[in-house]
């Protein structure tokens, strides 16, 4: 398949502008991204490439200016260039290795997630699946039931199910996420999790623990879902969003029956732990 490489420069150079952008890119059909001393690169196969769509995309940052050039790629093998290239082990808390088939195992660490990623969101480079990781090695998940919504590659479901989880419901919007994460199960010997593809009209179950590591909007819009499938003193873990709309977010969990624990933050993103009452 042919893409459209769409080179963004951002001056002065400012990363969580860059990721914002990023994150709208994402919307609009680009499926994978590079950081660059300057700005970014984001690719898109060339049929779904529409340029007026990027007079959409927008920053809340003053002072800064943004520019782009683009380029046709030839067809290629993407994924193969994609993960040989961009896509690097990454460490937990010493606790949890993220790695791909190719790299070279890592025998002291606890917890070795293998990830096929294929341009998928959730190879714990972001800094919202990082710090839902952080909230997963440091709270119990012996022995419960577990959602992970909005899934992406399987990466946290595949982390609470190392960590003790007996039971797990992974469910993506996304047609490659969804084939993707089944392949990570596969090569991480994961049993008990299965992969469903929808979105919140598929919760029927009840849970100890949800995590959702989606977008501000969508989780404002969800999480009185995500409370009626939550048992009684479950946890629940939301990321994928601002410091900024932390206000917002805690007042929909209020309105929800959950109580505000904690929260942790990097790069201006957040993930926030809950209770139900």
């Amino acid at each position: 398949m042919e893409y459209t490489k769409i080179d963004y420069t951002v001056t002065p150079y400012h990363e969580v502008a860059c990721q914002l952008l990023i994150d709208q890119l994402a919307d609009l059909g680009f499926e994978s991204f590079c950081d660059t001393e300057t700005g970014f690169e984001a690719y898109i196969p060339s049929k779904n490439y529409k340029k007026e769509a990027l007079s959409t995309l927008y920053t809340t940052f003053e002072g800064l200016t943004y520019e782009f050039t683009e380029e046709i790629i030839p067809d290629q093998n993407w994924n193969k260039k994609w993960e040989e290239n961009y896509f690097q082990p990454i460490i937990i808390g010493d606790k949890c290795v993220v790695r791909s088939p190719f790299h070279d195992k890592y025998e002291h660490i606890k917890h070795e997630i293998i990830i096929e990623p294929k341009m998928a969101f959730g190879t714990g480079h972001h800094s919202t699946t990082s710090l839902m990781m952080q909230h997963i090695l440091e709270n119990d998940f012996k022995g419960k039931k577990v959602l992970d919504m909005g899934c992406g590659t399987g990466l946290l479901g595949i982390l609470a199910s190392m960590c003790g989880a007996t039971e797990i419901d992974g469910i993506d919007i996304d047609d490659w996420a969804y084939n993707n994460a089944i392949e990570n199960l596969g090569l991480n010997n994961i049993t008990n999790m299965k992969i469903h593809l929808g979105g919140a009209e598929l919760l029927n179950d009840t849970y100890d623990i949800i995590l959702a590591n989606i977008n501000r909007n969508i989780l404002l819009e969800d999480i009185h879902h995500y409370t009626d499938v939550l048992k009684s003193g479950g946890k629940l873990f939301l990321s994928g969003f601002y410091n900024e709309d932390l206000e917002a977010i805690n007042q929909e969990t209020t309105k929800n029956n959950l109580v505000f624990d904690n929260f942790k933050t990097n790069l201006n993103w957040v993930a926030a732990k809950y209770t139900k009452k």
